[in-house]
């Protein structure tokens, strides 16, 4: 699987870094990070509860 973020959409409201801070970091400059684009499949289930939770629709998961 791999993440994708649309930022121009994304408002940094840190709801995906709540559901999987293993991936997902807003910093202080209010910016949304990844720690990797290609999470670990344990991750998966926490992943596309982000996804699913992101207000603005801005982050989607591929199959790779």
């Amino acid at each position: 699987m791999k993440i994708v973020v649309d930022y121009d959409r994304c408002e940094a409201n840190a709801i995906c870094m709540q559901v999987c801070p293993e991936v997902f970091e807003v910093k202080e400059d209010d910016n949304l990070y990844l720690s990797t684009e290609t999470p670990d499949e344990s991750l998966r289930a926490k992943v596309a509860e982000a996804v699913r939770r992101c207000p603005r629709q801005a982050i989607a998961l591929e199959e790779t």
